[in-house]
């Protein structure tokens, strides 16, 4: 945990945001695999952990007054015939001292409690639940139906969770640092030692293993493929051969909960063929551009439409593209091979705050989210700010389906040389992905430096 002051400051800004009302920030509870004891690895909220520091708790719900300057935790220490399964555990009026607030109360009280301020006529804040049991149960505490439980959040607590988590202070970047080296540490560990015959899933496994050793866990499944064309393709038993481009995307999450994500995309033989090294440099190229242009008060959505038109120029040089590049991007051609956002924010969340949506995190009530194929998927488009963590990750991925399917449909003939991308069918995919802070004038990639260049990375594969 931080010290009981960053928490203190937090609650107090988040009191003078909103004025008045009762906050509920429910903590995760168990999810359980296939019978009741059988658990998932336990994720707590991001949010609680921002306002509390409580992490690996589960059942537990903070609550603030703010009309009473009351701040509440429910929830119940263990039984000694708990313990007996667990060992002994710090109690939870422990964790209070530690976060700057000194009343705990059994859950058992939750709901009388939270009925009593109702009754006064409180307005009460929560955000969009996104676990089935969490929703129930505050459908259950709140008397509303469940299917109005979305169009009651609380927006006005939503924006100012995001005003404040969005910019990130020096002792949080200490510990996204953290996580991104225990993330480089496993993408160098699979670039040195992954060989044609292992199977993805033997790799992936050893990653997974560097991310518990580093105190944590991965902050998501990992992604781990030959078949990079895909965009969140798991890794698989499939066996890797030489002349296989393996396509990297991983990240570890610290113990305090904060996440790296990052990409790499390597040869599984020694060495990346011509073509591949001839693709993989127009990704690298908008993935430097893309940073380069990074700082306060510049639109991400210009940055990701600047990365696109250079993956366009690129593929206009190897003849898969043609015509005009900015044309191109306006016409949407570029999503043919480029599917999704350049990068997202991150922090407590490898998606930072994402289960607030994505309109509140990444856009503004001026700069609205687009539905187009390709830019629906850009998470982050509002003007960036001194203090921002998000990732820069463009890619060119050549999926057979949406190529036949674009050419079936005669879309983008004027900048396509379809008979030219037939031959990349088989190709996979590319992407780079880095970790970045916004500095007063550009950007700073977190993390230990680890190999990006095709020369860096193969030197790397020397076996």
């Amino acid at each position: 945990m931080f010290s009981k002051d960053t928490y203190k400051q937090r609650r107090s800004v988040l009191k003078k945001s909103l004025g008045s009302g009762l906050i509920i920030f429910p903590g995760n509870g168990e999810s359980s695999m296939n019978y009741k004891d059988n658990w998932y690895a336990f994720k707590q909220d991001s949010t609680f952990i921002y306002f509390t520091g409580i992490t690996q708790i589960p059942d537990l719900y903070f609550v603030i007054n703010i009309d009473d300057n009351d701040e509440i935790l429910f929830g119940d220490n263990p039984t000694a015939e708990e313990m007996v399964w667990t060992g002994a555990k710090e109690p939870l009026e422990s964790f209070a001292q530690k976060s700057g607030f000194s009343t705990v109360k059994s859950k058992s009280e939750l709901s009388k409690y939270i009925s009593s301020q109702i009754k006064k006529g409180q307005n009460v804040h929560y955000l969009p639940p996104y676990r089935a049991a969490q929703k129930i149960e505050l459908s259950q505490l709140l008397n509303i139906p469940l299917g109005e439980l979305e169009t009651r959040k609380s927006v006005a607590l939503i924006r100012a969770i995001v005003a404040l988590r969005e910019l990130k202070t020096p002792e949080e970047l200490i510990e996204i640092e953290q996580a991104v080296n225990t993330t480089a540490a496993m993408h160098k560990f699979a670039m040195q030692h992954t060989r044609p015959g292992m199977s993805e899933m033997e790799i992936a496994g050893k990653l997974q293993a560097i991310a518990i050793a580093g105190g944590g866990n991965t902050s998501f499944p990992i992604i781990l493929t030959k078949d990079g064309q895909y965009l969140h393709n798991h890794a698989s038993t499939t066996i890797l051969k030489d002349g296989d481009l393996v396509l990297c995307d991983c990240g570890a999450e610290n113990v305090m909960g904060y996440a790296g994500d990052m990409t790499r995309t390597f040869p599984a033989g020694k060495r990346f063929s011509p073509v591949q090294k001839d693709i993989y440099n127009v990704v690298l190229h908008a993935h430097n551009t893309a940073i380069a242009a990074l700082k306060p008060g510049i639109k991400f959505l210009d940055v990701h439409l600047l990365a696109s038109k250079k993956l366009v120029e690129g593929l206009i040089d190897l003849k898969l593209m043609k015509g005009n590049a900015d044309d191109a991007v306006a016409a949407g051609a570029h999503t043919l091979f480029f599917q999704c956002g350049l990068g997202h924010m991150m922090g407590l969340d490898t998606h930072d705050m994402e289960n607030l949506g994505e309109e509140y995190v990444g856009y503004t009530p001026e700069l609205k989210k687009s539905t187009a194929f390709g830019l629906k998927s850009l998470r982050l488009g509002k003007e960036l700010k001194k203090d921002f963590v998000l990732t820069v990750e463009p890619g060119l991925y050549f999926n057979p389906f949406l190529i036949d399917e674009r050419r079936a449909q005669g879309m983008y003939t004027d900048f396509v040389n379809y008979d030219a991308v037939e031959k990349f069918k088989t190709f996979g995919g590319v992407r780079v992905e880095e970790d970045l802070v916004i500095t007063a004038t550009g950007s700073t990639i977190l993390g230990e430096p680890l190999a990006k260049t095709t020369e860096a990375i193969e030197n790397l594969r020397n076996f």
